[in-house]
């Protein structure tokens, strides 16, 4: 989908209980924003107005039934759902999971449809919104289901871009899923996204190690030295910028994360917890590797501040920021590689 006269972000509500709702209103009160794209909510208005007073937000929302029916300038509504429920901040309800994938897959939808640019997504609960119709742990795990390429798990900040080889799954079988194939992919999958999302033109990859010291040669685990190195040199001596593996403790405390584009950790925590100690509050998760650009706060539902006024917007409109501007790099990447001829000649 080509750009027109603004970017059109399509906003999954998330959990209805939780602070989503309160980021994305915040998020909208600064009219700045709406000259940047145009927003549209996949939710309910009646809904949304509640939450709305609730916060004692000053956004004026736009009800629409349809995306033809669009506003520019306006933060959009479109009208999900008609029923109305019960609403609990800080409360895990059935009922709001439900309503908090129905959300989602419609915003999918439009995604897929060409009908939005780009999709930011709130806050879900992962324990809600399990069903018949939706048994995926979180987003990126639908989105690589629905959309062509490979998923990333990639957070992103200011300073620091972390990758996943592993994601949401269990610490117990991180080792059993690493393998030469796992590896290629995700460092080839990052390298792309790099060049062409955040235009990038010789990108340097570190990957940490699985084990305390990456190893020790194989003193603390083999996995180290028989997957991860030869994998990496075989990338290395095909001209990849990858290096590693290196000992994940003091990676980042040393500042070597500097050195480098981004860096693949080899399972969740070991990449979250020191992106979010250095990033928390700004930092984005962008689902890179999709024919979709995807973008969400780096937290959570945080029901324990939800319905209070306390929730800080910055990650969502960072969110917003990042969706913004991947769609161009994108947009400018297609017309640059394209067709060259046709570049050069324009130049010329």
């Amino acid at each position: 989908m080509k750009r027109t006269e603004n970017i059109i972000i399509g906003i999954s509500i998330g959990d209805l209980n939780g602070i989503g709702p309160e980021v994305v209103l915040k998020t909208f009160e600064d009219s700045r924003m709406l000259e940047l794209c145009t927003p549209v909510i996949f939710a309910n208005v009646k809904s949304l107005s509640f939450l709305r007073k609730s916060f004692e937000s000053t956004v004026n929302i736009h009800g629409i039934d349809n995306l033809e029916q669009l506003v520019p300038g306006k933060l959009n509504v479109l009208n999900v759902w008609r029923e109305g429920f019960d609403l609990a901040p800080g409360k895990l309800d059935e009922t709001v999971g439900k309503y908090a994938v129905k959300s989602f897959k419609a915003a999918v939808a439009a995604a897929q449809e060409g009908k939005i640019h780009a999709l930011v997504t709130a806050p879900i609960n992962k324990i809600n919104i399990q069903d018949e119709d939706f048994k995926f742990p979180g987003h990126t795990d639908y989105l690589n289901e629905q959309f062509e390429g490979n998923a990333l798990m990639l957070m992103v900040s200011d300073t620091l871009r972390v990758g996943l080889l592993t994601d949401h799954v269990p610490l117990a079988e991180v080792a059993s899923k690493l393998n030469e194939g796992l590896i290629r992919k995700k460092v080839e999958t990052l390298q792309k996204s790099l060049i062409q999302d955040f235009s990038i033109r010789r990108p340097r990859i570190a990957v940490l190690g699985l084990n305390p010291h990456a190893g020790d040669g194989g003193v603390i685990g083999v996995e180290d030295k028989d997957i991860i190195a030869p994998a990496i040199k075989k990338l290395f001596d095909a001209g990849t910028l990858v290096f590693g593996p290196y000992p994940a403790d003091g990676f980042f405390g040393s500042g070597q994360y500097k050195q480098f584009d981004a860096v693949l950790a080899t399972y969740h925590d070991q990449g979250l917890a020191p992106f979010k100690t250095l990033s928390f509050g700004g930092g984005v998760n962008f689902t890179a590797g999709l024919n979709v650009v995807r973008t969400s706060p780096d937290h959570g539902t945080a029901y324990d501040i939800a319905g209070k006024g306390k929730a800080d917007e910055t990650s969502f409109k960072e969110a917003v920021y990042l969706a913004i501007d991947v769609f161009h790099s994108r947009e400018h990447y297609q017309e640059m590689t394209e067709n060259p001829l046709k570049t050069k000649e324009k130049q010329l």
